[in-house]
């Protein structure tokens, strides 16, 4: 028997696994398939699920503030900053413009990297539909360029293991430009992959966040695992530690 599409797995408090924590900061290892924030849908949002959390860990009555300063998309998982004061989320996004946050990204692709590591600058255009983004060689109307450096890590028996360290913040980015040099993540069937996975995520992981704490003045540094629950995941991480 074929397994069915969970297309609509229900997410708890428990599935909040807290990554980092301190006055200002609640950063999360989110797991695929679940909203950032909330929309019209009613199904569970990390925002919501963390302030579930804060309420339950110290017993807080009223309204919990959670500020947002960025996001993953829905079937991306990993590390996710959000921030528990407006005096963080003030700073974070002054950095986050400024890019002083330095993020690094998993992605398992379909197809080897030709070259181990390289630098990938195009000019994105988002669609006025469909949620999806189209990557040019060179400038064209109502474009924004990206860049991004990939070195590849590790293959398994079917995929590869590529590590991705974005310069800007497109929409899609990485998912488009991996796209573009032939490395379609697996399961991102809108930007050409074989097949989409059984629960509609992505094979496409934030492993890590780097910044200098803006209260504190102390540099934070968090890991997120990926699923490892996940055979494809498994196998390409093993591969990694060989």
């Amino acid at each position: 028997m074929k397994p069915t599409k969970q297309e609509f797995k229900i997410f708890t408090v428990d599935d909040v696994k807290v990554l980092f924590e301190d006055n200002h900061f609640l950063i999360l290892n989110k797991p695929n398939c679940i909203l950032v924030q909330p929309d019209n849908s009613g199904n569970a949002s990390m925002e919501e699920l963390a302030k579930q959390w804060i309420k339950q860990k110290y017993n807080k009555p009223g309204n919990v503030f959670i500020g947002v300063p960025h996001r993953l998309d829905k079937p991306v998982s990993g590390v996710l900053v959000l921030c528990k004061t407006t005096k963080a989320l003030v700073r974070f996004n002054e950095m986050l413009r400024n890019r002083e946050v330095q993020k690094i990204y998993w992605a398992v692709v379909e197809n080897k990297p030709e070259t181990p590591e390289g630098t990938l600058v195009h000019w994105l255009r988002k669609t006025q539909t469909g949620n999806f983004s189209k990557a040019f060689q060179s400038e064209v109307a109502h474009s924004n360029r990206c860049e991004l450096d990939y070195k590849y890590l590790s293959s398994s028996q079917y995929y590869h293991l590529v590590e991705v360290y974005p310069k800007t913040g497109r929409h899609h980015q990485i998912r488009v430009q991996l796209a573009a040099m032939n490395c379609v993540i697996k399961g991102d069937n809108k930007y050409g992959a074989k097949r989409e996975n059984l629960d509609k995520s992505i094979h496409l992981h934030a492993r890590k966040i780097e910044f200098i704490h803006p209260i504190a003045k102390e540099k934070i540094e968090v890991f997120a695992e990926p699923n490892l629950e996940d055979k494809v995941w498994a196998a390409v991480y093993q591969n990694t530690k060989a």
